[in-house]
């Protein structure tokens, strides 16, 4: 490993990365649809070279991801946001190919000036048919949701403006549940895709674990572009880089309260955000669960905040101060979420490349705190 890296840090590994664009790009090559990355759960931008070569584009959520995407991906680059700020709105413009509405009202407000600059206009809607089990904040069919137009507001004056429509209700699910969706999206917004260019099957597709039933995918695909002459995209943002990083930590102090405790260099409040706000039990390499193995420990960050835990974990042997903890799966949502609470340094991040070397891609000091800060 290279000398200067030290813990915590995030590795991302490019045989890993790769195996899933192989995947992503085999589903591209086989039914002619659209897969692009979704930045909002991976913005690591030196893989983008990497990237870009598999994917057709980006997505962005707003002014600074769609920036980030035309500069260092290339390709198309779509943007989604709940509302446009109108003194951003001109210079998303300059970035953006596709930009999506989330109400007929900002259609109406920005769709024809977009379509004056040459931009592929569409509408997100609401299908209003939930397929999530258990994280009401993830789901964009709950009942008041703020995301897509449902059928009792879609206005038809603003066909004419429109080039597709989005909808996005998955999250780490299966085609199953797309197929749920895709039903209920075709018996409510079905007739409208007639004469229009593109459908958008939003993220949340988890095409690339091992379990996705990516035959019914692609059946999904071509059943739309069949019946309405219509360019299918997909958006997925874990599935681009599921299972292909982790998160080095080493453990700094042992302590004990009912129960031996770990007080690790990694804060979940900091570092692994999506541990509490899931909340989920990240895998550890070599663990178990509580009382699996021999020895059981809470593993916890050094902040200040006493929900600052990760999860209990079980060893065959007992941790010792300076020992490397992996964390896995700790490509997505990670880097895209840490903060500096506490004046938490934040994570280095480092890629292994397929010789296996370990190359330290970017530092964190005390500027960064103190950049964010007046």
């Amino acid at each position: 490993m290279n000398g200067n890296i030290k813990t915590p840090y995030f590795l991302v590994d490019e045989k890993l990365l790769i195996k899933n664009l192989e995947i992503l790009r085999a589903v591209q090559d086989e039914t002619g649809c659209r897969i692009l990355l979704a930045q909002k759960a991976f913005s690591m931008f030196y893989t983008y070279p990497l990237i870009s070569k598999y994917l057709s584009g980006t997505t962005a959520s707003g002014l600074y991801e769609a920036r980030l995407g035309k500069e260092k991906f290339g390709g198309e680059t779509h943007v989604f946001s709940p509302a446009y700020r109108a003194d951003e709105f001109e210079e998303i413009l300059k970035y953006a190919d596709d930009i999506v509405f989330n109400s007929v009202s900002q259609v109406k407000k920005y769709g024809e000036i977009a379509k004056s600059r040459g931009k592929s206009v569409g509408l997100r809607v609401n299908p209003e048919c939930s397929t999530q089990e258990g994280h009401a904040i993830y789901d964009p069919c709950a009942v008041g949701s703020r995301l897509g137009c449902p059928l009792a507001s879609f206005d038809e004056s603003i066909l004419p403006t429109l080039d597709g429509l989005h909808f996005h209700t998955l999250c780490e699910q299966n085609s199953d549940d797309l197929e749920t969706t895709a039903k209920a999206f075709e018996e409510k917004f079905g007739k409208y895709l007639y004469g229009m260019k593109w459908v958008n099957f939003g993220g949340g597709h988890h095409i690339t674990r091992e379990d996705y039933n990516i035959e019914l995918l692609k059946k999904i695909i071509r059943h739309f572009k069949e019946k309405y002459n219509v360019r299918v995209y997909l958006e997925p943002g874990e599935a681009v880089v599921l299972n292909a990083g982790f998160l080095k930590t080493s453990v700094m102090e042992i302590v004990r309260n009912g129960m031996d405790i770990a007080i690790l260099d990694c804060s979940a409040a900091c570092h692994t955000p999506d541990v509490i706000e899931m909340p989920y039990r990240p895998p550890l390499q070599n663990s178990g669960k509580p009382n699996e193995k021999k020895y059981t420990y809470r593993l916890g960050g050094p902040t200040c905040l006493a929900g600052d835990v990760i999860g209990d974990y079980s060893f065959d042997a007992r941790l010792e101060e300076g020992d490397i903890l992996t964390f896995e799966d700790m490509a997505l949502y990670t880097m895209v979420k840490t903060n500096t609470f506490n004046g938490m340094k934040l994570p280095d991040i480092v890629y292994r490349n397929s010789e296996g070397e370990e190359i330290l891609v970017k530092s964190f000091g005390y500027e960064d705190f103190v950049g964010r800060l007046s």
